[in-house]
């Protein structure tokens, strides 16, 4: 990773998908908390309790190096996003749930993201004192995830026919960043890719089948209902990478390459397991995909 440009647009370029996140948000979505606790509330203790604690139990199971490890941490941190919402629609969940899920973990996200990474970093990488996300990433952190958020949602209100204007691009843009973020991390580490594959790379794939899993699992065993529980499963098991590499990356914050490895890794067999994750809850539970979600 050795493009200045690069490196200095990736903030900028999560702001965009995050600004087209916000684009898909109203009020109503945060208050679907009040009409369906149970989901919400069980979900939620998922991503942001059991699943950090999960990955560090991976971590240390599969002995990853330092970087790695912290570099999980932060993937195990990140929130779902506009992928998890598009599987979710694929394969009969309840979208409006899953919208905001990812809304609320938009906003946790600068408060629990660093706790968790600095945690991490400290037991890691006791030697280096300077890797973290102090106040003041803190505040940086804040300005590329939420600042953009709540002017998608302005957009939204004030200038709704706009909003809709601009979603298509800004999802095309979303995929975009994602792409170039992995391709960008991949070049990087061309010469030893084949190592950090073999090091990182059955790490992050139990990771990701356990986030899916979970998050499918937990809610059904706690009474949610199949498409609640389903929606959740992708909302847990499809992390925002853009968002984890660009944190990794960015030499405001983490500015660590090694960190943007399984975030970039990541990013790649995700689509292929949450596919299989996809066919398998539709078959088992019998409901057809393109029947409407019971939850209103």
């Amino acid at each position: 990773m050795d493009s200045p440009w690069l490196l200095a647009g990736l903030p900028f370029a999560l702001g965009v998908v995050m600004f087209g996140l916000g684009l898909g948000l109203t009020a109503a979505d945060f208050r679907l908390v009040g009409r369906h606790p149970k989901a919400v509330v069980v979900s939620l203790l998922c991503q942001l309790v059991l699943l950090p604690v999960l990955c560090f139990a991976l971590v240390l199971a599969f002995r990853l190096p330092p970087e790695a490890a912290v570099g999980m941490m932060l993937l195990a941190a990140s929130p779902g996003g506009p992928t998890a919402n598009l599987f979710s629609h694929l394969f009969g969940g309840h979208v409006a749930l899953n919208v905001t899920l990812t809304a609320i973990n938009s906003v946790l996200v600068v408060v629990t993201m660093p706790i968790v990474v600095n945690l991490s970093a400290g037991y890691f990488l006791s030697d280096d004192a300077e890797v973290g996300l102090p106040f003041g990433k803190v505040v940086q952190v804040f300005t590329i995830v939420l600042v953009p958020v709540a002017a998608g949602m302005l957009v939204r209100v004030r200038a709704p026919e706009l909003a809709r204007w601009l979603t298509r691009p800004v999802r095309v843009l979303s995929v975009v960043v994602l792409v170039v973020a992995i391709a960008a991390v991949l070049y990087g580490a061309r010469d030893d890719l084949a190592d950090y594959f073999v090091a990182i790379g059955p790490a992050v794939l139990a990771f990701n089948l356990v986030s899916l899993l979970i998050g499918y699992g937990v809610p059904r065993l706690a009474g949610v209902d199949h498409r609640a529980a389903t929606a959740s499963g992708f909302e847990i098991g499809i992390h925002n990478t853009a968002f984890a590499i660009t944190i990794a990356l960015s030499p405001a914050l983490l500015n660590n390459a090694g960190m943007a490895i399984p975030g970039t890794v990541y990013g790649i067999v995700m689509f292929f397991t949450a596919a299989g994750f996809g066919r398998l809850v539709t078959r088992r539970s019998g409901v057809d995909a393109r029947t409407p979600a019971a939850l209103p």
